[in-house]
């Protein structure tokens, strides 16, 4: 059966549909379709899969698996003595759990992306904002292997964010620190890199107890990592700007590359620079002039693309090109870019608002935090886009991120998709630390076409005082310095009249709420372009129709908003009926976990969404797609009517709905009519009585559009409907499931609250979640309550072709199973992860002796210079003569060795050789010839030393030529 958009938003929120594949597989139990009464309000299941995201840069392969996490800080014991605080304070020679010898052999495995707090039990004693989950302190660690021919390579690595500060050691050495919890994160580890059997580890330390927000920020590498391995002489990450410009002469594009070189010489390297239309096919090509780039430093090249004619992007049609750098040298390829970009054009215009290509856009717009039930803000990318089409199918065209840069990922899909995006700076502060978040964002983010607003700052107190327009003059200046084709703004809450307040330094204002203020400031800065950069922040709590304050539960008819706000309907028509406000930000598109406004625990999340936590719509989603979508006639009725126990009582209706006249009708009696008012809604009052209640939407008389709820009877079975009828069998796709109950009819019962227990075979539940701001229920394992008739599991596929089986069971209910098919699609390439193992990285060695030294040898304390320090894997030069030498080193077992002992196995000693454990000979070996020696470890707890001695013949390499490795 094939629906297009146009017949989907014909009917009511209820848009979900049954259907059957071939073969008898039920993918969700009969029942009615879209617009009839009892039918599921969700969208029809899809038949594709998503398509993949672009690759930018190729040099890059994945770091998300391998990872080992610990919970909680490991403090370091202080030093003891003098070597110890010697050695604490020189490269390579971390300690505690970013040592590189450190065990972490009972550390849980995870994947990323990872938000430990989500995991956490909600706790009265938590922070409220936070949405009351324990965040603290994490450790992650993980071990990798580099081939010996990516030694000379530039290596980068990449963490797209970490919540929230983070310090980061690379084979026991701190690579970087990071401040934010929403900048990546990029760190050259080329002068730390081990290659071949030489293991490299990296370990990081989270804080997430530093909080940047008010909200839930979630804890941990809760983004993608990656490690790009590129040429010595290559583009720098974020390294391209090639954002489409109009000037007098037509359509071009400036490009702007900017490499750098780790060789030891100057680099004399060329760009060439292709663009390829929607279908792959060049429609323009440059080369640059040959650029000298210093060493260890870069240059930039620059080139313009000639476009006479290109095809535009808009919201209706968002069409990407795309821009594929080459840096050459000496007609070789070096690096490669593809760079997805857009033709348009943006003016705010202070009358009229927002142009986009010329021609007027009202900004029909969303503020979006990132956090999503069952996986915190550990968002998959398939989600993210399942999320963006939700707004998309209720007519949203804006995304202001809130209030932080969202992930790369997601900006891709709001250019596909074709919304226009607000991309906000987090920290207010132009010190260099902030200023480099700032930067960053830009660089990252100036070449998509669906940003068309930077914003520097949300409700700073600083906004009216010369401090904060000065910090706004240096932030705005960095940003222009980097992208001088869109305007700045900030989303101020007050001071718009004071003598001195920042809009006087944006391009663009922005209203926090204030909406009596707009035509004062409007007449008083008649040449400065608005747009409300956030409002609403009503309440509603899904499925609910009447307040109860004691239960914090609170009514979806759009009647209640904060003292701040409005509702929606008096806001937007606020927005609407003014030409000269760019549009609107409602406060927010989806609930989010943290600020309960306006209660507080049990409450563990907000009341502000259109959509709930799982993207299950609110009377408010009615209330926006008839304010905002103009291609298709809507309608929609609140409440449901299932009211048993009112009979005769009065019901208050609302009919939403764009069309040019409504009639409601109860069992086909005309209760109810009237011209259409898509901005506030069509209210009536009808005495309950069980039946079917039905709202039709006419135009020219035609009718058009209609939704209906019914009476239900009480459930009798489950029901699970997926997003999608396909997966891709990568290990990566991931998709929600809805889980409802139907009556005896097959019809949604919209006032089931029962609890389900789910299995799933090819794959893994990740998250789960019913929207419901004041359930405790966890958001991890295989049971979550229906809430007001819906739940959501959030399923991840396995690898490879096949089924994956979701399975759902309730008391005295009829159980459910749906199959969904796992395509073969070839999993993301990904570093492999290498098993951890304790190992003695470095030796102390002694001086060449003439005789056979002491096992008690040793270094006088203090003495760091007659001795040398020497790792595993690099053996002793040959000496003239036959020499003896005595290797020291220390060694933690691991907690299973020290338990039951184990086994030391040196992979390639040269020289004849003995080895000590604690002043006991444990192993010899006779043959200097290169070889394993093995040595048993007694079982014992706490630091052991191991002593090696070696015997080396006149002219012969001797000691350790390879890993050393304790195991049991």
């Amino acid at each position: 059966m094939t629906i297009d958009r146009r017949r989907v938003l014909m009917g009511s929120t209820g848009v979900g549909l049954s259907l059957t594949l071939p073969a008898g597989r039920l993918i969700a139990a009969p029942g009615p379709r879209a617009g009839e009464a009892g039918a599921l309000p969700m969208p029809p299941v899809g038949d594709t899969l998503p398509a993949p995201l672009p690759v930018t840069d190729p040099s890059r392969i994945g770091f998300d698996e391998g990872w080992l996490f610990h919970a909680g800080d490991i403090p370091v014991p202080p030093a003891t003595d003098h070597e110890q605080t010697y050695l604490r304070a020189k490269a390579g020679h971390a300690v505690g759990a970013a040592a590189m010898t450190y065990d972490d052999s009972d550390w849980q495995a995870v994947t990323l992306p990872h938000d430990w707090a989500s995991f956490q039990p909600f706790v009265e004693s938590a922070n409220v904002s936070q949405g009351y989950r324990p965040r603290g302190i994490g450790w992650y660690r993980r071990t990798f292997r580099l081939d010996p021919a990516d030694r000379g390579k530039y290596l980068e690595l990449q963490f797209d964010a970490i919540a929230t500060h983070a310090t980061i050691w690379v084979n026991g050495s701190v690579a970087a620190h990071n401040w934010s919890g929403y900048n990546s994160v990029y760190i050259d580890i080329t002068p730390f890199a081990r290659f071949g059997d030489e293991p490299n580890v990296v370990a990081i330390r989270v804080d997430a107890e530093a909080m940047e927000g008010w909200w839930y920020e979630g804890a941990g590498l809760y983004r993608h990592a990656w490690l790009a391995r590129r040429a010595p002489v290559s583009i720098v990450t974020d390294g391209v700007h090639c954002d489409p410009r109009r000037g007098d002469s037509g359509w071009h594009v400036p490009v702007t590359v900017t490499a750098r070189t780790v060789e030891a010489a100057t680099a004399t390297v060329t760009t060439r620079a292709r663009l390829l239309d929607p279908d792959g096919r060049v429609v323009a090509e440059a080369r640059s002039q040959p650029v000298a780039v210093p060493t260890l430093d870069t240059a930039d090249l620059t080139l313009d693309l000639a476009v006479p004619a290109p095809r535009l992007w808009s919201i209706e049609t968002p069409v990407l090109y795309a821009v594929e750098v080459t840096l050459e040298r000496d007609g070789a390829t070096l690096d490669i870019r593809r760079i997805p970009v857009g033709f348009r054009t943006i003016r705010f215009d202070a009358d009229r608002g927002l142009f986009v290509n010329e021609r007027p856009v009202k900004m029909k717009g969303v503020c979006l935090h990132q956090d999503h039930a069952g996986v915190g803000v550990a968002v998959p990318d398939a989600l993210l886009g399942w999320r963006l089409s939700r707004l998309k199918d209720m007519g949203c065209n804006a995304i202001r991120c809130s209030h932080n840069a969202p992930s790369s990922a997601f900006l891709h899909l709001t250019d596909r998709m074709g919304f226009v995006v607000m991309d906000e700076n987090r920290n207010f502060d132009p010190a260099p630390d902030y200023m480099a978040q700032l930067e960053w964002m830009v660089r990252r983010d100036r070449n998509h076409p669906s940003v068309i607003l930077w914003s520097v700052f949300n409700e700073e107190p600083m906004q009216g005082t010369p401090a904060g327009v000065e910090m706004v003059r240096r932030m705005a200046a960095a940003v222009h310095r980097l992208d001088g084709s869109r305007p700045v703004t900030a989303a101020m809450n007050g001071s718009f009249f004071e003598p001195v307040n920042v809009s006087t330094v944006v391009e663009v204002m922005g209203f926090n709420y204030y909406q009596s203020d707009y035509d004062r400031f409007h007449v008083l800065n008649p040449r400065k372009p608005t747009t409300s950069s956030e409002d609403t922040s009503a309440f509603m709590t899904r499925g609910a129709y009447a307040n109860d304050p004691a239960a914090h539960v609170i009514t979806s008819m759009d009647t209640e908003a904060a003292s701040w706000g409005g509702t929606h309907r008096e806001t937007w028509r606020r927005i609407a009926e003014r030409p000269f406000v760019a549009g609107g930000f409602v406060w927010t598109g989806f609930d989010y976990h943290g600020e309960p406004t306006p209660y507080a625990w049990p409450t563990i999340a907000s009341f502000f969404g259109i959509l709930d936590l799982c993207g299950f719509p609110k009377t408010a989603y009615d209330i926006h797609r008839a304010q905002w979508i103009d291609d298709a006639p809507v309608i929609g009725l609140a409440p449901h009517w299932t009211w048993p126990g009112r009979e005769g009582q009065s019901i208050d209706v609302l009919v939403l709905s764009n069309t040019e006249r409504v009639v409601l009708k109860l069992d086909g009696r005309v209760v109810g009519e009237g011209k259409g008012d898509r901005i506030m809604g069509n209210s009536f009052t009808v005495p309950y009585a069980p039946g079917t209640l039905e709202a039709l939407g006419y135009n020219g008389g035609r009718l058009v559009a209609r939704a209906a709820h019914a009476t239900v009877g009480a459930p009798v079975a489950l029901r699970l409907t997926p997003a999608r009828r396909v997966m891709a069998g990568d290990g990566v796709d991931v998709q929600p499931f809805t889980v409802d109950a139907v009556d005896a009819a097959g019809r949604h019962v919209p006032t089931a609250n029962l609890p389900v227990r789910f299995a799933v075979e090819g794959g893994t539940i990740i998250g789960l979640g019913n929207g419901d701001p004041n359930s405790h229920e966890p958001e991890k394992g295989d049971v979550r309550s229906l809430f007001n008739g819906l739940a959501q599991v959030i399923v991840q596929a396995e690898g490879g072709r096949g089924p994956l089986t979701l399975r759902a069971t309730a008391p005295a209910l009829r159980s459910v199973s749906v199959r969904v098919d796992r395509l073969a699609v070839a999993t993301p390439a990904q570093v492999p992860p290498l098993a951890s193992a304790t190992r003695i990285e470095g030796w102390r060695v002694s001086p060449p002796l003439a005789a056979k030294p002491d096992p008690a040898f040793a270094p006088a304390d203090g003495d760091n210079n007659s001795w040398a320090f020497q790792r595993s894997g690099v053996v002793t030069p040959p000496d003239a003569s036959p020499a003896w030498r005595l290797y020291r080193a220390k060694l933690t077992p691991p907690r299973r060795v020290a338990r039951d002992g184990g086994m030391l196995t040196l992979d390639n000693v040269s020289g004849k050789a003995e080895v000590w454990i604690d002043a006991r000979q444990v192993a010899r070996k006779a043959d200097p010839r290169p070889a394993p020696l093995t040595a048993p470890v007694p079982a014992g707890q706490g630091e052991r030393t191991v002593v090696l001695i070696v015997q080396s013949k006149a002219g012969a390499v001797s000691g350790v030529g390879g890993s050393a490795t304790v195991a049991p």
